[in-house]
């Protein structure tokens, strides 16, 4: 029964959810955190991963989904419907699970031209084929005129999670290494470029790829991987301290060792971005033991999309949850998560 007490989020502090604080900032994880996992508050949900790990019939699945409301809906590397499969393909992944089914409900605003429609459903089924998942169910609303931004998609997926495999941020354990897939801020610098008409001399492409071809290669080996997290809206550091927080561990890493291209580094000292909360929709980290981490390393530099995989930093002891960042002279900072979203509708 859902009790008649106060909102455990101060209206004073947040009188009303904006468009600038859409996911990946502080407002959006104060929401999740006191007020959606105290209603919904259950063992699964409270595991805090990127999807839920559910046991039936002596089989584990696991069960993800997500909303797409991307602007613009066409951009360098990809469109909204490659970004709503391959979303919830890469969140199952990283629950350790293959990918098997998924649902897709459609918002279309009045007027959305037939041609864009058809456009992402072909860029969908594309998609599917890829990932070699099935679009099983669905279903299409449609809002008035200006109410809508074109077309927003929820995906929603179910994949099977192979025996012996134990994917949780509440096994991140002291010692562990952090690896980081790749160069980080691409698909949030190419949304925006396009967005404002700005130009960089060179076209910035979005990271947009599935994960899960690769995560299935890494879990055919033995090597105790304890977490992974894909690193989309709020980038590496809202996905570190979404770990951090739920694993109840310090994450020490070395900007020195963060990969990033010069265009995007240059973009972001123009925009006044912080590259490491920029998103991202092709890149992950993952978590494990340290003698197993440059394996993961050598398998990593093997697929097209994570040849600049490198490890990061690592899992330290504390008395509260916290990412730390050496910087390039040797100074410490704290790594918190943003008070707001540098970038909206992005994702």
């Amino acid at each position: 029964m859902i009790s008649n007490e106060s909102c455990p989020i101060p209206l004073s502090d947040y009188p009303e959810v904006t468009m600038a604080h859409g996911g990946g900032g502080k407002l959006m994880h104060d929401l999740i955190s006191r007020m959606m996992y105290r209603v919904f508050s259950n063992p699964i949900l409270d595991a805090q991963h990127d999807g839920a790990v559910l046991r039936t019939d002596g089989r584990r699945i696991a069960f993800s989904t997500d909303s797409h409301v991307i602007t613009p809906l066409f951009f360098p590397g990809g469109d909204i419907g490659y970004l709503s499969v391959y979303g919830t393909v890469n969140d199952l992944a990283m629950c350790g699970a293959k990918p098997e089914w998924l649902s897709a409900s459609f918002i279309l605003e009045e007027g959305l031209p037939m041609e864009t429609l058809w456009r992402v459903v072909q860029s969908m089924g594309e998609a599917a084929e890829r990932t070699g998942v099935s679009i099983v169910t669905g279903d299409t609303k449609v809002v008035e005129r200006g109410k809508g931004d074109g077309i927003y998609i929820n995906t929603a997926g179910v994949g099977i999670i192979p025996e012996g495999v134990d994917i949780s941020p509440s096994r991140v354990r002291e010692g562990d290494s952090v690896i980081l897939s790749g160069d980080i801020g691409r698909h949030g610098i190419a949304i925006m470029a396009i967005r404002e008409g700005i130009d960089f001399q060179t076209v910035i492409q979005s990271d947009l790829a599935p994960l899960d071809k690769i995560v299935s290669e890494l879990l055919e080996v033995d090597l105790d991987i304890h977490c992974m997290r894909d690193l989309t809206r709020g980038g590496l550091a809202s996905g570190l301290n979404e770990i951090a927080s739920a694993g109840k561990v310090s994450i020490n890493i070395r900007e020195s060792l963060i990969p990033i291209r010069d265009d995007v580094l240059g973009a972001c000292e123009i925009l006044g971005f912080d590259p490491l909360y920029v998103a991202n929709e092709g890149r992950f980290v993952v978590i494990l033991p340290e003698k197993n981490a440059e394996k993961v390393v050598d398998i990593l530099h093997k697929h097209e999309n994570s040849r600049q995989a490198t490890i990061i930093g690592h899992v330290a002891e504390a008395s509260y949850a916290d990412v730390i960042m050496e910087s390039s002279i040797g100074a410490e900072r704290i790594v918190d998560m943003m008070s707001g979203e540098q970038l909206p509708r992005i994702c």
